[in-house]
């Protein structure tokens, strides 16, 4: 079987880095941190961002869950704001949803992201009390009980995977171009190894979601949630440390990363559900 991607599917993924680098910075992200930004969910929606896997005679494109995996990790490697996930499965059951004219959220477990910033909330968040997220550019509120998008999983998956392989890719040029002792501290034993794990970690979480999107499986989804959560995780980290204190600083954007790796893994499958779901399935 050829998991490689298909030119259609490579043109894709290219148009969408390059109307994410043209429409959206997200330095100016972080200025507009109480609302989404309509402009730019309505130029989503006419890309087709949201109507991806709607089918054609609905108005949608008619693609699948690999391309649908494809936009959703570009979007995840700019660190989009805003319910992208919500917004995707409401397409076709939302009106003005597919268009990008209406702005939808969900009660995924117990967070809610931009509830107060969405048109439409999708289940039950009756007695959803704000919360001080630890990312600025994903306002949440909690729910006592909530409920699992079954969906939403790879979609998050895949924004963890494009979050993880910037953040490899942002070490990687930053250990090319920093000097220390006369030398790019990339020549560095050390910092070779943290660079190579990252790597390591990416592709593996990029095969798993990669699978998942195939098979639809929704096991394979929640393995593909487990792998991207902790390659997410773990590359900001390492990317962190390559950067040294710099990377801790709001002019960076390693920090953002990492912020939006922890708020993810809470959201669509915790590694915790995951787990559990696995183990009950061997």
């Amino acid at each position: 079987m050829d998991f490689q991607l298909s030119e259609d599917q490579r043109a894709l993924r290219d148009g969408m880095r390059r109307l994410l680098a043209g429409r959206f910075a997200l330095r100016d992200a972080t200025d507009r941190v109480d609302r989404v930004d309509r402009a730019l969910w309505r130029t989503l929606g006419d890309a087709g961002f949201f109507s991806l896997a709607l089918p054609e005679e609905e108005g949608g494109v008619g693609l699948g869950l690999p391309e649908a995996v494809l936009v959703f990790e570009e979007a995840g490697r700019v660190l989009l704001p805003g319910p992208a996930v919500a917004s995707f499965l409401a397409a076709g059951a939302v009106p003005g949803a597919a268009s990008g004219d209406v702005v939808v959220t969900a009660v995924d477990g117990s967070l809610v992201p931009w509830l107060d910033g969405a048109d439409v909330v999708r289940g039950d968040a009756t007695g959803a009390v704000p919360l001080r997220s630890v990312d600025p550019l994903t306002p949440l509120h909690r729910v006592p009980d909530g409920g699992h998008l079954d969906r939403a999983a790879l979609l998050y998956a895949a924004e963890q995977l494009g979050s993880a392989a910037r953040t490899c890719e942002m070490a990687v040029q930053h250990a090319r171009q920093r000097v220390q002792f006369g030398q790019p501290i990339g020549a560095f034993q050390a910092v070779k190894h943290l660079c190579a794990q990252m790597l390591v970690r990416a592709e593996l979480a990029r095969s798993a979601v990669y699978a998942a999107a195939v098979t639809g499986d929704a096991l394979d989804a929640s393995a593909a949630k487990l792998l991207a959560d902790d390659a997410a995780v773990r590359n900001a980290r390492d990317c962190l440390q390559v950067h040294g204190g710099m990377g801790f600083t709001w002019e960076s954007d390693v920090h953002l990363h990492l912020k939006r790796a922890w708020v993810r893994a809470e959201l669509g499958r915790t590694a915790r559900d995951a787990e559990e779901e696995l183990a009950a399935a061997l």
